[in-house]
């Protein structure tokens, strides 16, 4: 590990105060049974620490470091992850000493549940950074083609179009409206319009002309 010591600043202690970080070499555990003695002497060191002192917590820290990382490193199968880990999760514990309470578990599941949690999060924040990253790729490799984007932009400009037409269509008078869809809409003839309609053939070309005009006239204000 790079960094030699966790700095006292990150966890309240006095400059005086260093507390040793997690050794290069895989740290060992010991596979003899537990000591009630041992276990007791933790859980007061603890009390103590949540009392302020850290002369106590580096007992705490140097009593639990190896653990705390072999427990990150079950869960994070990353050796630099781990160590990392095991840093938070002890300065979690350091702050959060005062709220230890031996008749509710022991100060070694006390700690090590704050390292089993940090690990967990850890895993699962780069398993959703991964699973964005992935997502991300895939919309890249989705994006249309040149061709496709073309499609769209031709269809939109169509909408657009139409939009303005409609709006156009919308300020003439119905007489109007009624003479124009005839003639451009259904293909009649000037003739045929004032036949359908009962017009004049004259009026019936004004209608048309004087409806043109107002279209015209829309479509350049829109």
């Amino acid at each position: 590990m790079s960094v030699a010591v966790l700095e006292y600043r990150k966890v309240g202690m006095e400059p005086s105060q260093h507390l040793r970080a997690v050794p290069d070499s895989p740290p060992t555990v010991s596979r003899h049974a537990p000591d009630p003695a041992s276990a007791q002497r933790l859980d007061d060191l603890l009390v103590a620490s949540g009392r302020g002192s850290a002369q106590a917590f580096e007992g705490v820290y140097t009593t639990m470091l190896n653990q705390v990382y072999r427990l990150a490193l079950r869960v994070v199968r990353d050796p630099g992850m781990a160590e990392d880990i095991a840093q938070e999760a002890l300065v979690e514990a350091w702050r959060k000493a005062p709220t230890f309470e031996p008749s509710r578990g022991s100060a070694k599941s006390w700690v090590l549940t704050i390292a089993h949690r940090r690990a967990v999060d850890r895993v699962r924040r780069e398993q959703r950074q991964r699973q964005q990253m992935e997502a991300e790729a895939a919309v890249a490799e989705r994006e249309a083609t040149p061709a496709e984007q073309d499609a769209v932009v031709e269809r939109d400009f169509a909408e657009f179009q139409n939009a303005r037409v409609r709006t156009a269509v919308a300020t003439l008078s119905d007489k109007q409206r009624e003479a124009v869809e005839l003639a451009f809409y259904q293909g009649q003839t000037h003739v045929e319009v004032s036949e359908q309609l009962g017009i004049p053939l004259g009026t019936a070309k004004t209608r048309i002309r004087d409806a043109l005009t107002k279209l015209r006239d829309a479509l350049e204000e829109v």
